[in-house]
């Protein structure tokens, strides 16, 4: 490799991507560089529109041009459910499920004693003020299935329960397709629990 080669620097910067591996920013870096006019440079100047634009809400935590967000500010949304969230790819994925239609939340991660991470690095405070609004009649924790998804639902359940709103959470366990002798012993017990 030339030192400076912009070829590679391109192939490595993609290769940090989520998803693409070195091969796959090879074959990336190359289709733009066929046709730079068409791929490369509009490309660019997303990335820079984007990176110049986007912010995260003030109210929510999510990712948009407009601060409070899209989301925030949609007059159809239900203003009394609010649906807590790791991060922005959650969100993301609830909304293009249609799952939710009321309002969310980032907490910006789950508590990670261990890695650092306590409820101060996560934006717990704005959710209890947004919780103890007049009008909120639910919140939902939609956080992952994991030991510490699992310890930030109950502590967020714990500070949220003097607040007198409901607390609920998504339900956990056998996936729609999936064959219970391939399932692993925690996500049947959670599922045999949440039957209904």
């Amino acid at each position: 490799m030339r030192p400076n080669d912009p070829v590679e620097h391109l192939i490595q910067l993609l290769a940090k991507l989520p998803g693409l591996g070195r091969r796959s920013a090879r074959r990336a870096a190359l289709r733009m560089l066929m046709a730079p006019e068409t791929r490369m440079l509009p490309l660019a100047d997303a990335l820079r529109a984007a990176a110049e634009a986007v912010k995260p809400c003030s109210v929510c935590g999510n990712l948009d041009a407009s601060d409070p967000c899209r989301i925030c500010t949609e007059p159809d949304r239900d203003q009394g459910l609010i649906c807590v969230v790791e991060g922005v790819g959650e969100l993301w994925a609830l909304e293009r499920a249609h799952a939710h239609h009321g309002l969310y939340h980032v907490l910006g991660g789950t508590l990670s004693p261990l890695a650092g991470v306590g409820p101060e690095e996560l934006s717990i405070t704005p959710l209890l003020e947004r919780a103890s609004a007049a009008g909120i009649r639910e919140v939902i924790l939609a956080l992952p299935a994991t030991v510490e998804g699992a310890s930030t639902a109950h502590y967020l359940a714990d500070r949220l329960r003097p607040l007198g709103v409901p607390v609920t959470r998504l339900a956990q366990g056998v996936p729609m397709g999936g064959a219970l002798d391939v399932l692993d012993d925690g996500t049947l017990a959670a599922a045999f629990k949440a039957r209904r």
